[in-house]
């Protein structure tokens, strides 16, 4: 029986969500083709029906999930953007986490189009995190832009510190602690009581 048009889009896009979690769980050597076709529910002889290599594969699974923190993140002020970001709950959903935390260390490794799509996400997440009525050219918009890069590049950081420890590890949690009060008193938000917000 011959698969329609929409069906076979659908199918597409279920082996690139299934591809997305399960990269940002085990990375993009841990997950090899047959796994990956296997979990979406698909045989692997269908996988290059769909897609011309793994690494097609790798970029739009990365755009996907970075969409989906886009989404998440759009409309958000800074403060509530870190809190949720660099809490422990965030931090241990590994599949289904922040695609920069989870991938970012593997795509630098990646061909060009699966950094390139890592740069457009960087990209898209400091214009979700930038609030209405922030100058979008001039000094200020310079200013605005490098504290919206700072603030992306701890936030990841820490993430990817905190993960690198054992899960019980009180280290794991300092980090997050530690990294979410400077954040947030670099942006003027208080920080009392978020100790106890890991």
């Amino acid at each position: 029986m011959k698969v329609t048009k929409a069906q076979a889009q659908a199918n597409r896009a279920r082996v690139v969500e299934t591809a997305s979690t399960l990269f940002r769980e085990r990375g993009y050597d841990g997950v090899g083709v047959a796994d990956l076709m296997a979990a979406a529910g698909f045989t692997h002889g269908g996988f290059y029906k769909q897609f011309r290599s793994k690494a097609d594969l790798m970029a739009e699974s990365a755009a996907c999930g970075i969409a989906q923190t886009v989404a998440l993140s759009a409309g958000v002020d800074a403060a509530a953007f870190v809190r949720h970001y660099l809490a422990r709950e965030h931090r241990d959903a590994r599949a289904t986490g922040c695609t920069m935390a989870a991938l970012g260390g593997d795509a630098a490794r990646q061909p060009e189009a699966v950094r390139a799509t890592f740069a457009a996400g960087i990209e898209s997440l400091l214009a979700a995190l930038h609030p209405e009525g922030t100058p979008s050219e001039g000094e200020d918009a310079r200013q605005a832009r490098a504290k919206g890069l700072d603030m992306l590049a701890h936030v990841v950081g820490a993430i990817v510190l905190s993960r690198a420890c054992p899960d019980d590890s009180p280290l794991a949690d300092e980090i997050l602690t530690v990294c979410r009060n400077e954040i947030l008193a670099s942006l003027g938000a208080t920080a009392a009581a978020e100790n106890s917000a890991s």
